[in-house]
């Protein structure tokens, strides 16, 4: 049996990455979680917003609800998803806490969060092309703004997009502590 040498007041380096990756995927979790929030909070706030305007009577009504443009609609489908995908990513989440050491699968959310960020960023850029021209308008092609009557649905779908644009700050502070997490390994 062969003895292994230890000098005293060296620690052993496979015990700290130990530890720092276990930080690590502490802050993921802790992540993904503030992602869920952000994403399930924009699609609720979007997928509610609906206004009605009185217009000379009352029974001629202006209505503004988010189903009346595809890029509201889909601004809520693609948060629902990523929301959905980041529910599905807490387990892989909590493996990483209790096996530090996990590789393939830090791979494989790497290359999801890729994936989930560039759908929310698609949604939120959509809509926030959109949400520009209901606040200031675009007098060549006779699009007028139309937030100074509806300033609740403004209000609501602006408010949305910050947590959209939150999400998607979150999702790319995942992958660089995943990217991270891996090149610690190596």
């Amino acid at each position: 049996m062969k003895g292994v040498a230890v000098e005293l007041g060296v620690k052993d380096p496979s015990v700290r990455r130990t530890g720092v990756n276990r930080g690590v995927a502490v802050i993921d979790f802790i992540l993904r979680i503030i992602a869920i929030t952000a994403t399930l909070a924009s699609a609720i706030a979007m997928g509610t917003t609906d206004e009605t305007l009185p217009f000379f009577t009352q029974f001629i009504r202006f209505r503004a609800k988010y189903d009346d443009l595809p890029m509201f609609t889909f601004f809520v489908v693609a948060n629902s998803i990523a929301s959905a995908y980041l529910v599905l990513s807490l387990a892989l989440s909590i493996f990483h806490i209790i096996k530090s050491g996990a590789q393939n699968s830090r791979v494989v959310l790497i290359f999801f969060d890729a994936g989930m960020l560039a759908l929310v960023s698609a949604g939120a850029s959509a809509a926030a092309a959109i949400v520009y021209l209901a606040h200031k308008g675009n007098t060549r092609t006779n699009w007028f703004a139309i937030c100074q009557q509806f300033n609740s649905f403004c209000e609501r779908i602006s408010g949305s997009l910050i947590g959209s644009f939150v999400a998607m700050v979150v999702l790319i502070l995942l992958i660089l502590l995943s990217a991270a997490a891996l090149s610690r390994r190596y």
